[in-house]
């Protein structure tokens, strides 16, 4: 049995939130209502919703407080903000905070449906990207690393040590003693693991393209730059950048890795901008 999708409908004004709600039924839908902020605000805290079609102007609690709580979920729902009042400032406000969409009143029936679908199919994306960010901690986390030497011991417990500050590690050893899988279980287990994991191997590309790869570069600077692009470290921000073969890295290159590890910045080939990354 297929699960419809639940929508809570939040609007003062009775007429057109019965309305909204008997027409999102007969498209298939499982409907809720709310005739006001409050109202809403405590329907959140206790359903779960796919998603909230919110009126902005209500009483105390407005559309945007509506929204900000819904943001707040741990399931998430999408918000839609719908008004009889549009502005182009409350339409950017809404859309920083997140919501889907922003739709003025009267409403058109077929931009309704529309709008929910779409809506509707970037929760399902947010939740399997969220089920397979899961899958990963589970799969690469330091808990499924299984230690019988006392060396691999002391080095798990160096791991969770490490997980709990943010410094920059070199892990050493020969090829195959699992050195990658540290990496990703220092990754996956700490505050990091839901940012970017990104792995290259510093002695598989010439110097011109691994400094292009690592940093970037602005447009315009060789032949085929045609677009500025970012660089790994960019890509990487707030996550991990695993450097393979480091040593294998050409001096220049290194001086220039130096400056990231001291400074927190980098500059693109060809650019003059300072660009922090963390």
């Amino acid at each position: 049995m297929v699960t419809k999708p639940y929508i809570l409908v939040v609007d003062d004004k009775e007429w057109e939130r019965k309305f909204l709600k008997e027409f999102l039924e007969e498209s298939g839908y499982k409907v809720d209502e709310a005739g006001d902020g409050e109202e809403a605000i405590e329907k959140i805290k206790n359903n779960t919703y796919d998603l909230v079609i919110t009126d902005l102007r209500m009483g105390e609690q407005s559309g945007f407080d509506v929204l900000k709580t819904a943001k707040t979920q741990s399931y998430k729902p999408e918000v839609i903000v719908i008004t009889a009042y549009g502005t182009i400032e409350s339409a950017v406000n809404a859309i920083k905070l997140d919501a889907f969409d922003y739709l003025t009143k009267p409403l058109d029936s077929k931009r309704v449906l529309i709008t929910i679908g779409q809506a509707l199919e970037r929760k399902l994306l947010r939740n399997e990207v969220q089920s397979l960010r899961n899958q990963l901690e589970e799969k690469y986390s330091r808990k499924r690393i299984v230690a019988e030497s006392d060396e691999m011991r002391k080095i798990l417990e160096v791991i969770d040590l490490v997980t709990r500050t943010d410094s920059t590690v070199l892990i050493e050893g020969e090829s195959g003693t699992g050195k990658e899988l540290v990496a990703r279980a220092l990754h996956f287990s700490g505050p990091r693991a839901r940012k970017p994991f990104i792995t290259v191997n510093c002695a598989a590309l010439p110097e011109p393209l691994l400094e292009s790869e690592l940093f970037g570069h602005v447009k315009g600077t060789f032949t085929g730059a045609v677009k500025d692009k970012k660089g790994l470290f960019e890509e990487a921000d707030e996550g991990t950048l695993l450097l393979d073969e480091i040593a294998e890295m050409p001096m220049s290159i290194q001086v220039k890795l130096l400056r990231v590890l001291q400074e927190g910045s980098i500059r693109k080939v060809g650019g003059a901008a300072e660009i922090d990354v963390d």
